[in-house]
């Protein structure tokens, strides 16, 4: 019995070898925020807490660079009234 705890937990420690799926390194992630008392939108590279009273999420999309969210603004209808 101890040594199948050994094994088991020798599979566990070295993720690299074990047959777990690991998940996938993704690049830098853009998101696209509404301050719903100003009424101006940003852009932020870290995920937006929603637990924020007067800060929404503007779009439901994650944007891989900064300027592709920048442009996304321009046609976003809670950033433009």
């Amino acid at each position: 019995m101890k040594r199948v705890l050994a094994v088991l937990l020798g599979v566990l420690l070295m993720p690299e070898s074990s047959g777990f799926a690991q998940p996938a390194k993704s690049g830098p992630a853009f998101y696209v925020v509404l301050n719903s008392l100003t009424k101006n939108c940003t852009v932020v590279d870290k995920t937006p807490r929603t637990d924020t009273p007067n800060i929404t999420v503007a779009s439901d999309t994650i944007y891989k660079t900064r300027a592709e969210a920048e442009a996304a603004i321009k046609s976003l209808r809670p950033c433009n009234p």
